[in-house]
């Protein structure tokens, strides 16, 4: 880990991820609970990804923008931490503004949701520039395409069906919280499934140069598929409030997403001219 924060990007995510852990335990250790700090954080929480797309723009258009495949895979990454940013900033509008402690769902879902299309097709573009789908050409990697999907879908089906006789998905007495509560997990199955995917057939593609940038997307996938979960989850069992243990979930994924886009960069990844050549459709 300690290559990918030679990228001064890299660096600076880092910094607010630190500030904010620090301004998290210092909420936690205090017990407190829908104050004014809690939902500062809240706010300060959508900074992240926002910062994090900007240095993903930049590194686009260090790729050419849409002349190359990484450059339309960065383009929709960075266009969905944005997306999901300014969600969280309506979310603390309610907060602070409004006075509404846990406003879901809300103008500020119509933002999340938006990010999740944003995210696949940022998939499918970087699963190109990574030549994942080469690697369909081989046993290994036909075998890969089905036990994946089918490892996320058990997991999914238990989280989703198993865990949801306990109180997962809402009443249907309000089915715009009940579309919500099964278009997050269900998203996020997709797009885990093909960051899954692109992490395990493109590993060693062009010497692993792209390694790093998809080890970190992959972890900001992950974490924050289990944030939608227990967010869905705690809003339903009524016990969610803004700053507990689920928003340090999507404040690490967010962070991990972040860094992921840092690193997608030319400099960062080639001491190989032949990269961006190969990128370009």
């Amino acid at each position: 880990m300690q290559i990918a924060f030679k990228n001064n990007f890299a660096k600076i995510i880092a910094i607010i991820y630190f500030f904010m852990l620090l301004w998290w335990f210092a909420i936690n250790i205090q017990s407190q609970q829908d104050t004014l700090s809690n939902f500062l954080f809240g706010a300060f929480q959508g900074v992240l990804p926002i910062v994090g797309s900007i240095f993903g723009f930049f590194n686009a258009r260090k790729w050419g923008w849409v002349k190359s495949t990484t450059g339309k895979s960065l383009i929709l990454l960075s266009a969905g931490l944005f997306t999901w940013g300014f969600g969280t900033l309506i979310f603390a509008y309610y907060n602070i503004i409004l006075q509404v402690a846990v406003p879901y769902p809300s103008l500020a879902d119509a933002f999340y949701i938006v990010s999740w299309p944003l995210w696949m097709f940022s998939m499918v573009y970087l699963s190109r520039a990574t030549g994942a789908q080469y690697q369909l050409k081989n046993n290994i990697g036909r075998l890969t395409l089905l036990i994946i999907p089918l490892l996320t879908a058990l997991l999914s089906y238990y989280l989703l069906i198993v865990v949801a006789r306990e109180g997962v998905i809402g009443t249907f007495d309000n089915p715009l919280k009940t579309f919500f509560d099964l278009a997050y997990p269900i998203g996020d199955l997709v797009i885990l499934t093909l960051a899954v995917l692109i992490y395990g057939l493109s590993f060693k593609y062009l010497g692993g140069i792209f390694k790093w940038p998809i080890i970190f997307i992959l972890l900001g996938f992950i974490a924050n598929y289990f944030g939608d979960f227990s967010f869905v989850y705690s809003t339903t069992k009524e016990t969610y409030f803004v700053a507990n243990w689920i928003d340090l979930i999507y404040t690490t994924a967010f962070f991990f997403l972040s860094v992921g886009v840092c690193l997608i960069r030319p400099s960062f990844l080639v001491g190989n001219t032949d990269l961006q050549h190969h990128d370009h459709v």
